[in-house]
Formats: structure tokens, sequence, C-alpha cells
């Protein structure tokens, strides 16, 4: 049955950004809660190890995710699995609509959806996300010193971040769908340059192979030929693309040219009100200690937001 739920702030993705704002904010003794689709703590609660938030020299994902929610709950952070479907504006309030029907009403929304990798989806990758496949190069890159990694696609992405890899890697080996790379001249030639990057191109994989705890190769299909071949590597890292989870407001947010929500430096939207934090937002990288720190700005703009509100209903009566 369709419920119609008020709240101080109303956050939307429990992960790390969206917990730390929970965290602040219920610590502010607001009325706040999270509402997340699946588990709380968002990617990283399906992460393997962890081993470059402060604190923890090595941590397993969904260990550090349990840490954030039961530190935000104990403050009276209140965590929902919900799948929000759309935030809207509705005078002074914001309404937050959920697939189940329920909707929440909220001074304040935090968008904390984060984003999405393009997957491969292809055999294999979904089996050893954590166990040889990585999304992210920082993260992830010093678990495979010495080894040959795959890094997947011809962007701005693919190729920065494989020569990224080449700190770690005895070699990192970029498959590419074309014979020519997408990325620009700069990072292109960076990489041309690097004596540890080699490239097989016209190329992609057709399925990710291990032993079932750790990849150890590639099958791969040449798309001019049909030629198919075996590739030994300890990693694959797939940089094909990235969707941020930006979408949900019924008025238009604004957004760059990858999608990602603008704001200012109180992290801020272009919609009053509505402030955003972490992997949805645009910044220069996406780290776990980032969206920490968007979560905590994010968290004292909307309590100062909800304060002057008050003020202005106050002045009203």
């Amino acid at each position: 049955m369709t419920q119609m739920m008020d709240y101080d702030v109303v956050i939307v993705g429990g992960g790390p950004g969206g917990l730390t704002a929970g965290l602040y904010t219920a610590r502010a003794n607001r009325k706040v809660v999270c509402l997340e689709k699946y588990l709380p703590g968002g990617q990283i609660a399906v992460t393997g190890d962890v081993e470059d938030y402060p604190g923890f020299e090595r941590i397993q994902g969904a260990d550090l995710a349990m840490k954030f929610a039961d530190h935000a709950k104990s403050f009276g952070l209140e965590v929902r699995m919900e799948e929000v479907e759309e935030v809207y504006t509705d005078g002074d309030y914001r309404i937050t609509r959920c697939a189940s029907g329920n909707l929440y009403r909220g001074k304040a929304v935090i968008i904390s959806t984060g984003g999405s990798p393009v997957l491969l989806s292809i055999p294999g990758e979904k089996e050893y996300t954590g166990k040889g496949v990585s999304y992210c190069a920082i993260c992830d890159g010093a678990f495979f010193r010495e080894k040959v990694i795959a890094v997947v696609g011809g962007g701005d992405a693919a190729v920065e971040e494989g020569t990224f890899l080449t700190k770690f890697a005895s070699k990192v080996i970029i498959i590419h769908r074309r014979d020519q790379l997408r990325a620009q001249k700069i990072i292109q030639q960076r990489a041309f340059d690097n004596p540890k990057v080699e490239f097989i191109w016209d190329t992609v994989p057709e399925s990710i192979e291990g032993d079932g705890t750790r990849v150890t190769h590639v099958m791969l299909k040449n798309v001019k030929t049909g030629e198919k071949s075996k590739l030994d590597v300890g990693a694959v890292f797939p940089y094909i693309g990235f969707r941020p989870n930006s979408g949900i407001t019924r008025e238009k947010l604004q957004t760059n040219e990858g999608g990602y929500i603008v704001t200012n430096d109180r992290m801020e939207t272009s919609l009053a009100g509505i402030f955003a934090c972490g992997d949805v937002r645009a910044q220069l990288v996406r780290q776990i200690t980032n969206a920490v720190g968007d979560g905590t700005t994010a968290a004292v703009a909307a309590e100062k937001y909800i304060e002057a509100l008050e003020d202005k209903h106050a002045r009203r009566a």
C-alpha cells in the first residue's frame, strides 16, 4: 500500500557518499532516510580487497560497507531497501517516488546514485569480478604486481588507465576492436612511448576464464579475420564506458557532456534543495575517499539549506 513518509533529508543511494551524508545529517538530529536499491555500501559491497582507504591497510569491501552502514545507523540513520524511480519538486519539498509506490517527502534530497561501468557482457566477466576483473585501476592495480594485465578499450580512460597500470604490471596489453585508438593524441603517444604497453588491434574478448579463484586467460577474436586466440593474463580491466546514474529528477538537472551532475563546492545542484555527491558528480577522480568528502559537504550544506527554509516558514507564521 502506497505511503507518504516525511523526513528532513532523503538520501538516494547508499554508497560511501550517501552513508556519510546520512551519518552527518542524523548526527545533527535530523530525521533522515537512505534509500538503496541493493546493499548498503554500493559498489564497495561487492568489491574484494580495499587497501586505499585511510585507517585500513587492507579490508574486504563488504566489511568496509558494513562499517559505514553500522556507523551511520548508530546515529539514527534509517536505511530502506527501495528502488528510486523519480525525484521531483513540490513547493518547498522534494518528493522521492519509488518503484514500490512509496513516496518520501523531504526538505532536501542528496543524490548519491553513483554510476555503472559499461560491461563487456561476455562469459566469465561477472564470475571473475573481484577475482581479476576490475573497473578501477587506481583501486586495484597494486594487486597485480608483476602480472600481465589486459585492458579493453581504446578511449581516453582505457589508454590512460592502461599506462597507469604499468606502474605495477610486468606488461599491459591494450585490446581494441579497431585499428586505431580514439584517445586524445597526447594520451596515445604516452602509451606508444611506454615500453611496457603493447596493443592487440581489431580484436575483442569473447570470454574471461580462470581456475575458479582468479583470472588466468582471455579468449580473443579478431573482428576482421575471425581468428581466435588465447591470451594469458592475470587481470582484465574493461574501459569501454561509464554511465552515471544521474537521470532520476523530473526537472532537468545541469549535467556535463558525460552526463555527470554539475555541482558547486557545496554540492548544490542546479535545482534548489537537491544536492549530489560521489561518483554521480562531475569531478576529476572517483574514489571512496572522494565520495566520503562529498557526502560530508552535502550533509552540512543540506543542514544549512533546511535551517534557512525553516526560518522562512517561521517568518511566515
